[in-house]
């Protein structure tokens, strides 16, 4: 046998050997602790030492336990990374108690099938004592780190997607995130599981071959932190001055009729006191009315408000479909020259509205509607019916730039962020949190915002009900913050940017391609 098995072996044999389940409690020890390496801890050299472990209890493992293990460990970590579920669900949907906590842990354990997925194909427990078969330097650098970043990105868009947690977003403001604007959130997820089997191999060796795995730790984030530096887009005209608006509106109230006219007029008012701004926004539904049932009113003499003192106001609410058999969650412009001019090359240039595209299942919509709706009502569980946006919605204008919006939900998709850049010279994204309360939801949302940012090499205006309402600027950096849970409004400079970092360019395709390549060829050399 290879020494670097005896070595592993030795390692861990005492741990979890001679006991299996004390290997089971571990993986799952270590998936209830990583959230804390995600906002709000920020603890991100937590989730180095926790996949670095995970690794190493993989590489002792037989494949079925290794896939136990590796569903232990994502149980773990989305049953209280994604808890604020169960929240959403009791509080503001009504659900029961039972029922909400059965469904968020059926959401963590089908979560969860994908850490196991990143360990089952790769560990055989016949194979795992011959000489023929790869030994821990080829698992703990290459199959372990491109099996779980993968499966995380086959967790994006399978089902819609549920891109949440992803190792990437821990490293946003380390060494490592320094590369998002050259190989977006999955390929620091990449790196970093690949950091953490090069510790493996540190704690595993001995001699000058562990100096050597520490050099190569090193050498890869020093590379990580000089890539950071380079900055792939400039300024595109003046800074402008923007305003937030934090209602603090109670979700609970928030569709009640009789609270439609104080939550509006909260709003008015502290606009009102914002007109040296060259652009307002209000968050994500701020607006608890559909736009068609107020244009000719309410809209009507806000909008001559808003241009008399010439400035624009971006505001969310529900609009009705044209032809009127289903409806959006929307932002509005307001104030731009398409309100004085109602012809269609004008309008083109100033469109009116964004409709949200990329709508949350069973929270936005209901999947197989017509199959499980008898389930969803025993379950008393909240129903909503919008429709998504095209894909090809043309930009939204404010300040004299095209913005690009996403509202809640979207900012977590960074390949659907990319597709309104280059145009876009700076990003919005509005949320209602209030869904979240007092949970760790609003937090990860702006960790997500901040990745987008360095990313794209753009700011970000996160504007929310109740927070984290903040200024992020390109280098992901937040400039300003304003105070959770209370009325607020932040104000600060937006400096907007113009080019194309090389994730903007080639989006996921480069690290998707290159993964799947080394998948078939590592597959085909272990066959071999």
């Amino acid at each position: 046998m290879p020494d670097g098995y005896q070595q592993c072996g030795l390692w861990l044999k005492e741990k979890v050997q001679d006991k299996p389940w004390k290997g089971d409690v571990i993986a799952l020890v270590l998936g209830l602790l990583m959230p804390l390496s995600f906002s709000p801890f920020n603890f991100p050299l937590l989730s180095l030492i926790f996949i670095s472990a995970l690794f190493l209890l993989w590489f002792q493992s037989p494949g079925r336990r290794a896939c136990w293990r590796g569903w232990l460990f994502g149980f773990g970590m989305f049953a209280v990374g994604v808890y604020w579920v169960y929240h959403s669900m009791h509080v503001y949907g009504h659900v029961g108690v039972p029922v909400a906590v059965f469904l968020t842990l059926l959401l963590a354990a089908f979560l969860a099938i994908y850490p196991a997925l990143a360990a089952w194909p790769f560990v055989i427990k016949n194979k795992i004592k011959s000489n023929s078969f790869p030994g821990p330097t080829f698992l703990l650098l290459f199959w372990y780190p491109l099996a779980w970043t993968f499966f995380e990105w086959v967790r994006s868009w399978f089902l819609t997607g549920f891109p949440w947690l992803n190792l990437g977003y821990t490293q946003t403001s380390w060494p490592l995130g320094g590369l998002a604007a050259y190989i977006g959130v999955y390929g620091i997820t990449w790196l970093l599981c690949i950091s953490a089997g090069l510790l493996s191999m540190l704690v595993i060796s001995t001699g000058k071959t562990r100096v050597q795995y520490a050099g190569y730790l090193v050498l890869l984030w020093m590379v990580g932190w000089s890539a950071g530096q380079i900055e792939w887009t400039e300024k595109a005209g003046n800074d402008f001055q923007v305003s937030m608006v934090q209602g603090n509106v109670d979700q609970a109230s928030k569709w009640q009729q009789g609270q439609r006219q104080r939550i509006v007029q909260n709003y008015v008012e502290e606009t009102r006191k914002l007109w040296d701004s060259d652009f307002v926004i209000w968050p994500e539904t701020a607006v608890p009315v559909f736009y068609q049932d107020i244009e000719d009113g309410f809209i009507k003499d806000l909008e001559a408000e808003v241009r008399k003192h010439k400035t624009e106001l971006l505001t969310g609410m529900p609009v009705w479909s044209e032809s009127g058999d289903g409806y959006y969650n929307s932002m509005v412009m307001l104030g731009n020259p398409v309100s004085e001019n109602k012809a269609p090359e004008r309008a083109a240039r100033y469109p009116r509205y964004y409709h949200k595209r990329h709508l949350v299942p069973f929270g936005e919509y209901v999947p197989l509607k017509n199959y499980i709706q008898d389930l969803m009502a025993v379950l008393n569980a909240p129903m909503a019916d919008f429709s998504s946006g095209k894909q090809d919605q043309p930009l939204l204008q404010a300040a004299g730039h095209a913005l690009g919006i996403l509202i809640c939900y979207e900012i977590a998709f960074g390949e659907e962020v990319i597709q309104q850049l280059p145009e876009a010279q700076f990003l919005v994204n509005a949320s209602n949190n209030a869904w979240f309360g007092d949970s760790t939801a609003p937090h990860q949302i702006i960790q997500m915002a901040r990745m987008r940012a360095r990313e794209t090499g753009r700011y970000v205006l996160s504007a929310t009900n109740d927070g984290v309402t903040a200024i992020i600027n390109n280098k992901g950096e937040v400039v300003s913050v304003a105070p959770q849970f209370q009325d607020a409004v932040l104000t600060g400079n937006v400096q907007p940017r113009q080019g194309s970092t090389p994730y903007v360019r080639f989006g996921n395709v480069p690290v998707v391609g290159l993964m799947l390549a080394l998948l078939i060829s590592g597959w085909w050399y272990c066959r071999k």
